[in-house]
């Protein structure tokens, strides 16, 4: 990797999302009066900066149709939706909801919102929500670019769900959790919008899963929280970031995606490996180390799933999302 280049002018940008006809990215600056930044990529300019109607934001995506943002807001709990015109500028938020049921998991004082995508089919918005261990279904209207709750479902107490995946197939969900250093499979039903979360699963790192939650040892002693999940467009393997044992797992995907099982993890020769990418063509895979400023280059076998790192890690500070522009 080489440099080429730097867009100012973005405040703490912790995420990153390209607008379907690639004309625009956007990054949420996580900060105590949370907002989103649309930048041209044209020029590289600046198109301005919204507000999320919340705090700290620290997740961001946009609806297929390209015309809604989707935003989550960390420390307020919450969920956003911006609308987009054709040139890719925003607007002020058609809504914002909060995280309010269920109450807040073992540990926690409110909801903390981590992710917010719209399901493989694009009928549905899911949020999902650390602070109360759950995932929301929601159905987007887009006319008035308004959500609508129509189910969500708890987790584990206290297993923290960070970011969700979905099989290529759309009939099978992976979340990573953060807190008691697990995943899960959850089978997805698309005409209701509905998940069913099956057991724990091991991340490579630590003893296994939620034996000690949030507790288990990573390298030199060090917790592991599982960050990224990220599942290859065959179907065949499923990657996990792996913060604090600073790795990353390999799972096989098996029963037509119901079923991840641990292969192997690699060292990220970086700290605390906060977002995973591929590459468009999902020969290489990248890993943005915010702990030491640095992205990690990997080569993925499309046969066999493994990872093998390609040259020395790329300098990048703070580096917290890896966003591949085809």
């Amino acid at each position: 990797m080489t440099g080429a280049g730097v867009i100012e002018g973005v405040a703490d940008p912790s995420y990153l999302a390209l607008h379907p006809r690639g004309h625009t990215l956007y990054a949420v600056n996580e900060q105590q009066d949370g907002s989103v930044t649309a930048v041209r990529l044209a020029d590289r300019r600046t198109l301005g900066t919204w507000s999320t109607g919340g705090a700290l934001p620290c997740h961001v995506s946009v609806h297929p149709s390209g015309r809604w943002l989707l935003t989550a807001n960390y420390l307020s709990g919450s969920v956003a939706v911006h609308p987009i015109d054709g040139t890719g500028t925003l607007a002020e938020p058609s809504d914002v909801v909060a995280h309010l049921v269920p109450p807040p998991g073992p540990g926690q004082e409110s909801a903390h919102a981590h992710q917010i995508i719209t399901s493989p089919d694009g009928r549905f918005v899911l949020a999902v929500d650390l602070g109360n261990d759950t995932v929301y279904t929601y159905r987007l209207d887009t006319t008035t670019g308004r959500l609508k709750r129509i189910a969500y479902v708890t987790l584990a107490p206290g297993a923290g769900p960070r970011h969700l995946t979905f099989h290529p197939r759309g009939r099978f969900a992976y979340v990573a959790n953060e807190l008691d250093n697990t995943v899960v499979v959850c089978a997805y039903d698309p005409a209701t919008g509905d998940l069913s979360p099956g057991p724990a699963l091991r991340t490579g790192a630590g003893t296994g899963p939620s034996s000690s939650p949030g507790l288990s040892s990573g390298i030199g002693g060090a917790k592991n929280y599982p960050a990224q999940i990220l599942v290859g467009k065959s179907g065949r393997f499923a990657y996990l970031a792996n913060r604090g044992h600073n790795s990353i797992a390999r799972y096989a995907v098996e029963a037509s995606g119901a079923r991840l099982r641990l292969l192997d993890t690699v060292l990220v020769r970086g700290d605390f490996p906060r977002h995973i990418a591929f590459s468009p063509d999902e020969r290489l895979l990248f890993a943005a180390n915010q702990g030491s400023g640095s992205v990690t280059v990997f080569r993925a076998d499309p046969g066999t799933g493994r990872l093998s790192p390609s040259g020395a890690p790329y300098a990048a500070p703070g580096a917290a999302c890896a966003m591949v522009r085809i």
